[in-house]
């Protein structure tokens, strides 16, 4: 019990510092498309914090997983942002070192969070919390896959849009 309360405020001050660092660089950025992903990830760490604080005070006073919250945070939206941005945009600016820089940090972040909601998830047998922290740990690996996908974006366009359109080099 006492573990799984420090583990909460664990995760908590990491999304805390997550969602401010994604907010400094969406303010930072002049990238458009570093912009949106950066909002966009903010937002659903801030949710994510949320949810977390409400879990943390309710298991504080029951000792216990609590009955009456809800699994369900919002799915990510971060894998439409770079999509929705390279549909609209004619051309896109190539990230500078500062942004490359920003997007490798998140990959960690959001690696590591995956790892430790994982880790929450697998040490639970309670099926409710077990489904909670791997609803988590989910959010977080898409997070990582995204940014992982703007990061190849940002280095290399043409490389980016050959993978999306699945074209051969063969004339196929």
């Amino acid at each position: 019990m006492l573990e799984r309360l420090n583990a909460l405020e664990i995760a908590l001050g990491n999304e805390m510092k997550e969602k401010t660092f994604y907010l400094t660089n969406a303010e930072r950025t002049k990238n458009p498309l570093g912009k949106a992903m950066f909002q966009q990830i903010a937002s659903e760490e801030d949710e994510h914090y949320r949810r977390l604080q409400e879990l943390h005070e309710k298991w504080s006073k029951q000792q216990k997983w609590p009955a009456s919250l809800p699994l369900k945070v919002k799915d990510t939206a971060v894998k439409d942002i770079l999509n929705g941005m390279i549909k609209k945009a004619t051309t896109m600016p190539k990230g500078d070192d500062d942004d490359l820089q920003a997007i490798r940090t998140a990959i960690q972040f959001e690696a590591r969070g995956a790892e430790f909601y994982a880790r929450l998830r697998d040490n639970s047998t309670d099926p409710k919390e077990k489904a909670f922290f791997n609803l988590l740990a989910d959010i977080e690996h898409e997070h990582f896959v995204s940014l992982k996908d703007t990061e190849e974006y940002l280095t290399d366009p043409a490389a980016w849009f050959q993978k999306q359109e699945k074209s051969g080099l063969d004339g196929a």
